[in-house]
């Protein structure tokens, strides 16, 4: 990804910079990694002074290459580099400071190429710089969503247009250079954290809301990288991101961020440890099965039914929880939605153990006979995939005798009466699996069935003759 941005818009290089790459390239500039002082975020290497804060810059303005520096000044040029890499332009005007704007962006640029290639240590007096000229870049208003500006309703963000950040050409390579701070192997957390604190996370966790899906990759990269190697901000980050999910379910119903959100949650559900800590099930309870509720779950229910799994995975003894969950926000009139939670579904049974299933088996196949009978094939269809799962058929198979009854009336309906011949087919296919089961039963739930369209026809003639009673003392 950085190398793609770097090509575009980068000038030829000059005589004068491939002399200094060479030089690079032959062992004449900085040092390569080597040992972590005991400050560890990269001390300065030996013969160097400490760095000092320069006073401020009025205007943008190119500054020698840090590879064609001394080593003893690098740390200094470093600092004015930051600096330069503090002033904000307008983008809304291409034409408006270009020279500063390409000024700043190959200053950021080298920046990233120091800081990547290992060549040189970041003092601690330039990182706490280094960490501001950040925030002071990222760290913004972000401007009102595309529905709040124009008086619309949310819509389907395959339908609309992506927003694009008019600063992006900036903002990317700042993004790109935390990033290679965060990862690099010479980046001591001890000290770090003195700057990436807890306000710095929480306003990266705010950024989140940002339209433009190009950041938000960023920023997934960005805070997991982060949750994985500074474990002091870990309990912050789950709370935050629990709270971020509580409002956008009770209070807006609007965030652009959850996809990605729930992205680094499952690779941080992937990672608890058993047994599961009680926080982490009420996490799951309150924040992640009510997520189902609101009506942009199509836009991350893959990520959210990935994190579900995840759970269930990891403690089998919550699938009972999970499923009654599931039930309870099952969705009444839109069918693709419906087809999203039976999938889920049939990935949490397939986790499931037979003492959770037998728990809430009644409900589960009351809603399930719902499906089968459907009008939209799809929801059936998608209902009648369960016999495909080896696992499901073994659970079904061995509470038979409570779940064919449930289901029968439902099988024999599609049976004589469906439009789709897919699902009759697939019906069909489901009734001989159970004959094969247990014939007996069938035959029973058969009985059964007759006996109750028997008693539903005599109910059916006796109140049509009730009503041919008073029609008739009507017009008396």
């Amino acid at each position: 990804m950085f190398k793609n941005f770097k090509k575009g818009g980068h000038r030829k290089p000059s005589k004068s910079s491939d002399s200094s790459a060479d030089a690079s390239s032959k062992g004449i500039g900085a040092p390569g990694p080597g040992p972590t002082s005991k400050s560890g975020v990269g001390a300065p290497a030996q013969n160097t002074v400490e760095p000092v804060v320069p006073p401020p810059m009025t205007h943008v303005e190119p500054l020698p290459l840090l590879g064609k520096s001394p080593a003893a000044e690098r740390q200094n040029l470093f600092m004015r580099k930051l600096q330069v890499c503090c002033f904000r332009f307008d983008f809304t005007d291409t034409l408006k400071s270009a020279r500063e704007k390409e000024i700043k962006r190959q200053t950021l640029l080298e920046l990233v190429d120091f800081i990547q290639s290992g060549t040189g240590k970041v003092a601690e007096a330039c990182l706490g710089e280094m960490i501001k000229m950040v925030g002071v870049n990222i760290f913004r208003c972000l401007p009102p969503a595309s529905h709040e500006s124009s008086g619309t309703e949310v819509v389907d963000p395959d339908e609309e247009e992506n927003y694009s950040e008019p600063s992006w050409q900036h903002l990317q390579i700042v993004y790109e250079l935390l990033l290679r701070y965060v990862v690099s192997s010479d980046t001591d957390t001890k000290v770090a954290k003195r700057y990436i604190d807890h306000t710095f996370v929480l306003k990266l966790l705010d950024l989140f809301d940002t339209e433009d899906f190009r950041e938000r990759e960023y920023l997934k990269m960005v805070l997991h990288r982060i949750y994985g190697k500074f474990m002091v901000h870990r309990p912050l980050i789950r709370k935050s991101i629990s709270n971020i999910f509580y409002r956008f379910i009770y209070e807006t119903e609007r965030h652009s961020g959850v996809g990605e959100l729930l992205e680094i949650l499952g690779s941080i559900i992937n990672g608890f440890s058993m047994p599961m800590r009680e926080e982490h099930k009420l996490f799951l309870m309150r924040a992640l099965i009510p997520l189902h509720k609101t009506k942009q779950v199509g836009n991350y229910h893959q990520q959210l039914s990935y994190c579900i799994v995840q759970f269930v995975d990891k403690d089998y003894k919550l699938a009972d929880m999970v499923i009654r969950g599931l039930l309870k926000y099952w969705p009444l009139v839109n069918c693709q939605k419906e087809v999203l939670f039976l999938g889920e579904l049939e990935e949490v049974l397939e986790e499931t153990q037979s003492a959770e299933f037998q728990r809430c088996m009644v409900p589960l196949f009351r809603k399930i006979a719902g499906c089968l009978n459907s009008p939209h094939f799809q929801v059936a269809e998608r209902a009648l995939f369960f016999w495909n799962s080896e696992h499901i058929v073994s659970l079904i198979a061995e509470n038979r005798q409570v779940i064919l009854p449930i289901i029968f009336e439902a099988l024999e309906k599609n049976i004589q009466s469906h439009w789709n011949t897919e699902v009759h087919g697939l019906t069909v296919n489901v009734r001989k699996m159970f004959l094969e089961m247990d014939a007996e039963l069938v035959d029973e739930c058969q009985k059964q069935l007759a006996e109750k369209q028997a008693k539903a026809r005599e109910v059916a003639e006796q109140r049509e003759m009730t009503w041919k009673k008073l029609e008739d003392a009507a017009r008396k």
